[in-house]
């Protein structure tokens, strides 16, 4: 017996996708022409160029995922989580890092960079899915359901921690919650967990502020700055303080595209974590809302495919991945806008990074193969044969 045909990808889903993607490349040229072109003797396309190369890759790895049955992924998980779990221990050990953040978060592989916890956030999501739709009810249960999750969370968000990288701890950790809740854990046992998360929580906290340097350690200049940027203008707060004269430049309609001032080596990492500060110089507050916008069509698109999944595995991914790219993309707002602390991650779709956008094309690929599920073409009636008789 043929197996059904497969429907067409969900279309706003996936022209927003390119969307997103498209103006990132665009931004990424934008931020990173100045900084390139002085690093690398005139050349002001050599990250644009990486970029691409890694967007070209993450668009392929989506139509691969596109065109899987997403339910066939499941024999990969246990593989694939494992392939990251091994990244995710050798990383700090042998991995590279940047002696202004601390972090041993990448592999150097040429003049790219592989960063295992972008990979970890779609690994995780994924082996939990498995995990919660094989167990059922009995996920409810703490010791057989929800205890060997947590565990498994608590095990990758500690190495990721040992980089350390608490920016994408608190990404990996809030998108887990989201699918520990769709996977249907017991609220109680959540709620009763949460005074205990609040102290390991603190202990994390604490440990990271260790690991930096005690309380002269930059984890603790980000919570100074966030409460006071102009503490120390030119030293600790002049990234954030840069950051707000972006979308103080900005105003209302914007300077144009590539018209930054701030791009002119005023503002580190400006197309990096900081590119949303660029969006919001060249887009004024009339674009960057309109991006906002799209952003947030973007995820309720993603939310609505998820949650008309025909089975446990598909939603529980589906829901994961969204929540995972929003989190992200909140925890990196707030913090370019000095809302929240700034904790060191990239804008989903926008920022540079190579391994950034190639997980969250890989993961969208999923999310659309999903869609597709549900977009299956209705096979007509069969017509009645039988005889009428006189």
């Amino acid at each position: 017996m043929n197996p059904p045909k497969r429907g067409t990808p969900d279309f706003l889903l996936l022209i927003l996708t390119f969307v997103l993607a498209l103006f990132g490349l665009l931004m990424v040229y934008s931020a990173s022409s100045m900084t390139s072109s002085y690093y690398n003797e005139g050349n002001s396309f050599v990250y644009f160029k990486r970029h691409a190369i890694a967007m070209a890759l993450g668009f392929f790895a989506m139509l691969i995922g596109m065109n899987l049955r997403y339910q066939a992924l499941r024999k990969w998980v246990a593989p694939f989580f494992l392939v990251v779990l091994v990244l995710l221990v050798l990383v700090p050990f042998f991995g590279n890092g940047k002696v202004t953040t601390g972090a041993n978060s990448w592999f150097s592989i040429g003049p790219f960079n592989l960063q295992p916890t972008e990979f970890a956030k779609l690994a995780i999501i994924l082996y939990l899915a498995n995990l919660i739709s094989k167990k059922g009810e009995k996920f409810r249960d703490f010791k057989k359901g929800l205890l060997p999750a947590l565990i498994i969370i608590g095990t990758i968000a500690g190495l990721i921690m040992l980089q350390p990288d608490f920016g994408s701890c608190a990404v990996l950790v809030g998108g887990c919650l989201f699918v520990l809740v769709v996977g249907g854990a017991n609220l109680k046992h959540l709620a009763m967990l949460g005074g205990a998360g609040l102290v390991l929580g603190g202990l994390v906290v604490g440990l990271a502020i260790m690991l930096s340097g005690g309380l002269d350690g930059y984890r603790v200049d980000r919570f100074r700055v966030f409460l006071d940027p102009w503490v120390d203008p030119l030293g600790i707060g002049f990234q954030i303080i840069q950051s707000l004269f972006a979308f103080g430049h900005g105003g209302l309609t914007g300077a144009g595209f590539g018209q930054s001032i701030q791009k002119l080596h005023y503002l580190p990492e400006a197309h990096n974590d900081f590119i949303f500060a660029i969006v919001g110089e060249e887009l004024g507050f009339i674009g960057t809302s309109i991006f906002l916008l799209v952003y947030l069509l973007f995820l309720w698109r993603g939310i609505i495919v998820s949650l008309r999944s025909t089975d446990a595995f598909g939603m529980i991914t589906g829901i994961g991945i969204v929540s995972m790219i929003g989190i992200q993309a909140l925890i990196n707002i707030g913090g370019v806008t000095n809302s929240i602390p700034m904790t060191g991650v990239t804008l989903p779709f926008i920022s540079y990074g190579g391994s950034s956008i190639l997980a969250t094309l890989a993961g969208m690929g999923i999310l659309l193969g999903i869609s597709r599920e549900q977009n299956r073409p209705v096979p007509p009636p069969k017509a009645n044969t039988r005889s009428t008789g006189r």
